[in-house]
């Protein structure tokens, strides 16, 4: 009888196991929303604190992070649209989109671009029309309306989170034994200022990478030099593959300009790698989260694998938890002694706690 209940008793947690997993597989979308707003909520937490500092209440300052945020927004699309606009035009001006042209065109051409042409005039002829295309219509504004909702939802719950966290962690705190509960607290305080600090050290890389590849193009008189100088920026958000992805499109397009074109580019995005890694990661951004590069290597491949593509930008997040959960837990680093760089705000939190 006893040999039985075990047995009943492993059986039904195998089985409650498998059904969690699944039951977690299939909500990951939510579940991923929640961490990226667990880090924006990061990122924007010492800048809240700072100005509940100076009386202005929370709420205040979380609006008035999402209202800069906005507006910063609004001034790049602003000052980059309208170019960005032209150079696309610029781009796509010398494409034949009739039938006749396209025909006309692959007749004159040989070899890839023929075969482009070719290809492009043979689904040009296949396009459905009329009610065929209603339902590929209804998906599109459906997936449109979904991503409006994530990101509503996403900062919804990071601005929550501001305000709930001290109370979650209290939450947990009290199901741990006393002796660990200052170590699990310090622990968490510390996976938060390293995300925070990722975030703004991301955010200003972006901004860094867009500005100085842009002009730098710009100089050397690169077609497009505003839509691959924000590309690259933008990019930076994948690690490892989008750096690469932006360098290779780069010397790309300048190539189909000249060889010493494409020298001149290739000189301008490995001199910003250089500079990234050797001056700006180590004197501003202090390495935020503490990893080496095949450590967010083999995490970005991972993540990509398992859950795909739009999940890579999250691979960095996930390695820094798990990392300093090793740190603590297996390597015994005290928590509290650990520095987190001051990208933007300094990480104090744990200090003032």
């Amino acid at each position: 009888m006893s040999l039985a209940r075990k047995a009943f008793i492993s059986a039904a947690v195998v089985v409650l196991t498998v059904f969690g997993a699944m039951a977690l597989w299939k909500i990951r979308v939510v579940i991923a929303l929640l961490f990226l707003a667990l880090i924006i909520a990061a990122a924007m937490r010492p800048g809240v604190e700072r100005l509940a500092r100076h009386r202005v209440p929370r709420s205040a300052g979380v609006l008035l992070h999402y209202f800069g945020l906005v507006a910063v927004l609004g001034l790049l699309l602003w000052i980059m649209v309208p170019r960005a606009i032209s150079q696309v035009q610029q781009a796509i001006g010398n494409v034949p989109t009739t039938h006749a042209a396209i025909a006309k065109e692959a007749r004159h051409t040989s070899g890839i671009k023929h075969d482009l042409l070719v290809g492009l005039d043979r689904r040009l002829r296949n396009l459905p029309s009329g009610t065929a295309l209603i339902h590929p219509a209804i998906s599109i504004g459906k997936t449109a309306m979904e991503a409006l909702v994530g990101i509503f939802f996403t900062f919804a719950v990071a601005a929550y989170w501001i305000f709930e966290r001290e109370r979650a962690m209290d939450l947990v705190l009290a199901g741990i034994k006393r002796q660990h509960r200052k170590r699990v607290r310090d622990t968490w305080i510390l996976i938060d200022e390293k995300l925070g600090a990722f975030v703004r050290g991301q955010l200003l890389m972006i901004t860094f990478v867009s500005t100085v590849l842009s002009l730098a193009f710009w100089g050397i008189g690169l077609r497009f030099w505003l839509l691959l100088g924000v590309f690259a920026g933008l990019v930076e958000m994948v690690p490892v593959i989008g750096p690469l992805a932006a360098g290779v499109l780069s010397v790309g397009v300048a190539a189909t300009q000249s060889w010493e074109q494409a020298i001149l580019t290739a000189v301008s995005v490995y001199g910003l790698r250089l500079m990234q890694d050797y001056v700006i990661n180590p004197r501003v951004l202090g390495h935020a989260v503490g990893l080496s590069p095949l450590i967010v290597l083999v995490t970005v491949s991972i993540v990509g694998i398992l859950f795909g593509g739009p999940y890579v930008i999250l691979s960095v997040p996930i390695a820094a938890v798990f990392a300093t959960l090793i740190d603590v837990f297996v390597r015994d680093v005290d928590p509290a002694k650990e520095d987190v760089p001051a990208v933007i705000f300094p990480a104090k939190e744990r200090e003032a706690s």
